[in-house]
């Protein structure tokens, strides 16, 4: 059963790939952000330094060359998430993950993506597919003002997001992972621009945890 009342928070798509994609972080989180100002976006991109913690797993500094290799690769194409999201089969803003390192490639995918963009490198491309990603975030992505801003609807709407949830599913959580997200646009009666993020996830209920249904039982001495 599905459930696309939009909820959870959104921290947990912003992985760890925030180090190694954007240059300009914010360099503090403002008390009011003014929605009168757009933040300047990079041309450009190149890994940052890595300040968070290391995980001996992951080896940041290849991942982050990486990812600065695949948006190299985007921009050259011309296309946009949308249009590259689309040749893929795929959202816009698991298209973004894939790039970021936020997601593992499929190798059905990965045939389409080499066809799409054909700067990236198969070397880049088999990573891809091996590499599991670290799915965490850097805290400092939340000094950023189009993610803090995000965060904050989340936050400031979280209990009625609940309560919508509880009233149309039923006792339980929106999945994140049986999960779509979606950044669109549509424009306002007044002719502005206007985001619009979809988050559609499978609903997932609370269970009664009934003995007769465990099946790893803790050992009683």
């Amino acid at each position: 059963m599905f459930c696309t009342t939009a909820a959870r928070c959104l921290t947990t798509s912003f992985s760890h790939a925030r180090y190694f994609a954007r240059a300009a972080i914010a360099p503090a989180v403002p008390a009011r952000f003014d929605d009168s100002v757009t933040p300047s976006i990079p041309t450009s991109f190149s890994p940052v330094s890595v300040n968070s913690r290391q995980y001996a797993t992951i080896n940041a500094t290849n991942v982050a060359d990486r990812v600065h290799r695949c948006l190299a690769a985007k921009e050259s194409s011309g296309l946009t998430y949308d249009e590259i999201a689309s040749k893929l089969g795929i959202t816009n803003a698991y298209c973004a993950q894939l790039l970021l390192g936020q997601a593992k490639l499929t190798p059905q995918t990965a045939a389409k993506l080499a066809a799409v963009l054909p700067h990236i490198s198969d070397t880049d491309l088999q990573a891809m597919q091996n590499d599991y990603p670290m799915r965490t975030f850097d805290s400092e992505i939340l000094k950023e003002p189009n993610v803090y801003r995000t965060y904050e609807a989340i936050t400031h709407y979280g209990e009625a997001i609940k309560e919508l949830i509880n009233e149309q599913c039923g006792d339980g959580i929106m999945s994140a992972i049986d999960f779509y997200l979606d950044v669109g646009t549509t424009t306002g009666k007044q002719g502005e621009k206007r985001v619009v993020i979809t988050f559609n996830g499978k609903f997932l209920p609370h269970i009664e945890q009934r003995s007769e249904d465990n099946g790893a039982k803790s050992p009683r001495d």
